[in-house]
C-alpha cells in the first residue's frame, strides 16, 4: 500500500536525522520536496478549494518529516477510504522527536486546476499536468515557464514551514543548436537562470530564509521524464543524440560562461555576457 510504504519512508527519515545528529551534532538534515505549486483557473470558489486541495496533498509529505505529525485531514481520508495503516509502536514518537532541520525542494513550474479541468487544455510538466496558464510562456516540451512562482512557493513555504529553504532543482529543458563554430548560443536558459534568480532574491527580500540552490543540471544527460537526450539542461553539451549516437565530447554553453560568473559574483552580477 502506498501510504504503508510512505509512512516507513518517514519513519526511516526521521531515524536518520537522530542518527545523524548523534554522529555529527551540528549537522543538518533535511528532506526533499518536489514543488507543484497550484493555482486557481479564477476566484471561482470551488476552483479555490480545488487548488487548495492539490497544494495540500502536494506538501502532505513535507508536512510530516517538518512538522513530525500527520494532517488531521490525511487522518481523516484514510478513514473515509477503510485504509489501515500499521504503525509501529514508536513510530509517532519518532516522527515527533526526529524532524528535518531544513526543507529542500524542486521546483521547474507552476500548475492551474479547475473543477472542469478535463474540459480544458492541458500542459505538461514532468509527472503532472494542469490546466493551461494564458500569461505564462511555454517550453520547448510544454512546461509553464513561471519565476514568479518559485517566489511564490518560497514565501509560501517559509511561512509554512519557519525552516531555512534549499531549491536543489531548476532548469530548463530545451533543443540546443550546435553552431558551425562550435558555439551554443542558449540565452533562453541564462534568461530562465537570470529570472529565477531573481526571484529568489524578491523572496528573500519578503523574509524568507533560503539557505542555498543549485540548478539542474550542470551536464547534459538523460531526461528522466521523457527519455531524451535532446530534452537538455545541462550548461555542458554532451555530443550524443536520442539513439546512443556521437563522440561524447563534451563543450561549454554560453550558460557555462555566465553562470561562473552568477557563481563568482554570489548572484550579484546577473546581466549577460
Amino acid at each position: 500500500m502506498i501510504y504503508q510504504s510512505v509512512h516507513n519512508q518517514f519513519v526511516a527519515s526521521a531515524l536518520a536525522t537522530k542518527l545523524l545528529h548523534q554522529m555529527v551534532p551540528n549537522a543538518l538534515m533535511g528532506c526533499m520536496l518536489t514543488k507543484t505549486t497550484t493555482y486557481p483557473l479564477d476566484c471561482d470558489p470551488r476552483n479555490m478549494i480545488k487548488a487548495q486541495a492539490d497544494n495540500r496533498e502536494n506538501m502532505f509529505y513535507a508536512d510530516v518529516q517538518v512538522r513530525g505529525e500527520y494532517p488531521q485531514w490525511v487522518r481523516n481520508y484514510w478513514r473515509r477510504k477503510g485504509i489501515q495503516m500499521d504503525f509501529g509502536l514508536d513510530d509517532e514518537a519518532i516522527l515527533a522527536q526526529y524532524p528535518v532541520d531544513f526543507v529542500s525542494f524542486s521546483y521547474y513550474n507552476s500548475l492551474v486546476d479547475s473543477i472542469d479541468a478535463d474540459q480544458r487544455e492541458k500542459v505538461g510538466g514532468n509527472l503532472s499536468t494542469g490546466v493551461k496558464n494564458p500569461y505564462l510562456p511555454v517550453s520547448d516540451w510544454g512546461w509553464q515557464v513561471d519565476p514568479q512562482g518559485l517566489r511564490y512557493s518560497l514565501i509560501e513555504l517559509w511561512d509554512r514551514y519557519q525552516k531555512p529553504l534549499f531549491i536543489v532543482e531548476n532548469g530548463l529543458g530545451a533543443h540546443d543548436v550546435v553552431n558551425l563554430d562550435g558555439a551554443i548560443d542558449d540565452d533562453y536558459r541564462i534568461d530562465y537562470f537570470r529570472q529565477h534568480i531573481e526571484a529568489i532574491a524578491q523572496a528573500i527580500e519578503d523574509g524568507c530564509d533560503v539557505m542555498g540552490y543549485t540548478p539542474w543540471g550542470c551536464i547534459d544527460l538523460v531526461s528522466m521524464s521523457t527519455c531524451e537526450m535532446s530534452k537538455r539542461y545541462g550548461f555542458i553539451y554532451v555530443d550524443l543524440d536520442d539513439e546512443g549516437r556521437g563522440t561524447y565530447k563534451r563543450s561549454r554553453k554560453k550558460s557555462f560562461y555566465w553562470y561562473k560568473r552568477v557563481i563568482a559574483t554570489n548572484g550579484k552580477i546577473l546581466e549577460d555576457l
